[in-house]
């Protein structure tokens, strides 16, 4: 069988996945570095699933930390980013490096990010690393409308990708 055969949910079955919460998509964190006297790991790297079908986007959010994707499987992924300096734009997350997409990205601190697939694919499985490694206090949610008043040329991608009813924190592990 082909990777573009498989289903979403045979994928998370595959790699172990299961609820990002607040964020959106399916996860599981696969290295997690030795931790400091803060409870802080040295770096961190999830695997995350995205998918067209039952709200499997990662809704808008920003990191202390940068932060790197890099692109595995299935079809390419939007990832808006949001500039402090009130620059948006979309980059694409793919295989096909010919066209432009890119099989990996730095997203730098503080800069707005949440992702989909791109229209036409199916599903995405990504991963993220992060040195120091993430800690769910690191988690700032997009709120709506004050996003929309920042970007206001970004507007429809940013209702596509909040969730007006997660909290804008994550929980504690």
């Amino acid at each position: 069988m082909e990777t573009s055969e498989l289903s979403v949910a045979a994928v998370a079955e595959l790699y172990g996945l299961e609820p990002l919460p607040v964020e959106g998509g399916l996860f599981r964190r696969t290295w997690a570095g030795p931790m400091d006297a803060d409870g802080r790991p040295a770096g961190s790297a999830i695997l995350a699933l995205f998918a067209a079908e039952d709200e499997l986007f990662s809704a808008l959010h920003r990191l202390p930390l940068d932060e790197v994707w890099h692109f595995y499987l299935g079809d390419p992924l939007e990832l808006l980013l949001l500039e402090p300096s009130g620059a948006a734009r979309i980059e694409l997350l793919g295989q096909d490096v010919l066209a432009g997409q890119r099989v990996q990205l730095t997203v730098p601190a503080g800069t707005w990010m949440g992702a989909q697939v791109a229209p036409g694919g199916r599903w995405s499985l990504c991963g993220t690393t992060m040195a120091p490694g993430f800690v769910p206090e690191d988690y700032e949610g997009g709120d709506l409308d004050t996003l929309l008043a920042a970007y206001p040329d970004a507007a429809e991608r940013i209702r596509a990708l909040c969730r007006s009813e997660a909290p804008l924190r994550m929980p504690r592990e």
